[in-house]
C-alpha cells in the first residue's frame, strides 16, 4: 500500500476532525478509522503539531528543511577540512 504525503495544512485539519470526533464521544480507534489514519499516526501528529495553526506547521516544515540541508553543508565542510588536514600532514 502507498504511503501519502500529508501537508501541514492537511494534518491540522485531520487533528481539528479528530477533536471534534473525540468530543461527539467517539474513541481514538473510531475516530481514526474514520478520518483513515492510523491511531499512532494521529498521536505522533498531535504530539507534533497540537497546537499549530496552519502558518505556524508551514514555518516549521520551512525551518526543518532549513536545519537539514545546514547541517548537510556543515558536514560537507567538515570531510573537506579533513581532507586538506591529511593533505598537508602528507598521509595521504
Amino acid at each position: 500500500m502507498a504511503r501519502k504525503k500529508y501537508t501541514p495544512e492537511e494534518i491540522i485539519q485531520l487533528l481539528r476532525t479528530l477533536d471534534i470526533e473525540r468530543a461527539k464521544g467517539s474513541t481514538l480507534e473510531q475516530a481514526s478509522r474514520k478520518i483513515g489514519v492510523t491511531a499512532m499516526t494521529l498521536l505522533r501528529w498531535k504530539k507534533e503539531f497540537g497546537g499549530l495553526d496552519v502558518s505556524q506547521a508551514k514555518k516549521l516544515k520551512d525551518l526543518e528543511k532549513e536545519n537539514a540541508r545546514l547541517k548537510k553543508l556543515l558536514a560537507e565542510a567538515e570531510l573537506d577540512k579533513s581532507v586538506l588536514k591529511e593533505v598537508v600532514e602528507g598521509n595521504f
